[in-house]
């Protein structure tokens, strides 16, 4: 869009005005200076013409990705994993996180209107892809928590979104034979969370960050049927091998009892963790799975 000294001002894929360092767009949180959707006029004019489902632009690499899926799957044994944006997190790109949560309030009207597009594309895609190959998991990106618990209010999640995650996860489920696993993957303190997804017909879920509260093993004896993915603290893992061995006896003998449970980085690996201290937690971890 411009610069401004040692910055540059750049819109992205979803519209949103970004002030970033320049020659370094990744890699830090940016600031974020305008989002596409402030109004009505903005959705109708801008934003839902390019999330129109029957735009053919949209499928045109959808063969050659299925059928790589397909014989990825038929020939290595490899899961079919497709993910989808979920609606919080995609009103939140358009909206900004404070003006989403005005929106409930002052344009209900138009937070539902944006959410019946978001299924309708949603329902397109998955009927695309699920005429070509098999889903074995559908993962919705939602960031739905931070570190108190929920963003939204458990009334305002039944009000704006259930209805809609509901129709897309049940007709998804019902296009095809073999079951498919249904996952949330959401930063911040998320117990609360669970039970509403639990209600949608959740299977899995992540990353369960510790730093906000998530103690994996007792999350795990709350909710036994969970498959749980996440809880290892990235914090702990830049600490050296004797609290990364601490915190490992805590979590993966209790767990592989449990089971249903992949040890996993409870986010990305920060860059103060080094290759020595990541290499002695997989190995860790290799060893006390048996």
């Amino acid at each position: 869009i411009r610069e401004e000294g040692a910055y540059e001002i750049i819109q992205d894929h979803a519209g949103r005005w970004l002030k970033v360092f320049k020659g370094r767009r990744h890699g830090f949180m940016p600031v974020y200076m305008k989002h596409p959707v402030t109004c009505r006029k903005d959705w109708e004019e801008d934003v839902a013409p390019r999330l129109d489902p029957s735009d053919p632009k949209r499928w045109e690499d959808l063969d050659r990705r299925c059928q790589a899926a397909k014989r990825a799957s038929q020939e290595r044994g490899m899961l079919v994993s497709q993910g989808i944006i979920g609606g919080y997190m995609y009103l939140r790109a358009m909206l900004g996180p404070e003006g989403v949560l005005y929106a409930f309030y002052d344009m209900p009207d138009l937070v539902h209107d944006m959410m019946r597009r978001w299924m309708e594309l949603m329902n397109t895609a998955l009927e695309k892809i699920q005429e070509r190959v098999d889903l074995d998991e559908l993962w919705m990106a939602e960031d739905i928590c931070y570190n108190a618990g929920m963003l939204i209010s458990p009334r305002t999640f039944k009000e704006f979104l259930m209805p809609y995650y509901q129709e897309v996860i049940d007709k998804a489920r019902r296009r095809q034979k073999r079951k498919l696993y249904f996952g949330v993957d959401t930063d911040g303190y998320a117990p609360e969370a669970i039970p509403l997804y639990l209600e949608l017909g959740m299977d899995m879920m992540m990353p369960f960050e510790v730093a906000a509260g998530c103690d994996v093993v007792e999350i795990g004896r709350r909710y036994p049927n969970l498959v749980i993915m996440g809880g290892i603290d990235k914090r702990v893992l830049a600490s050296g091998k004797n609290a990364i061995e601490e915190h490992l006896q805590h979590i993966i003998p209790q767990m592989l009892k449990r089971g249903g449970y992949i040890p996993m980085c409870d986010h990305g690996v920060p860059d103060n963790v080094s290759f020595e201290s990541y290499m002695y937690y997989r190995k860790r971890i290799c060893k006390l799975d048996h």
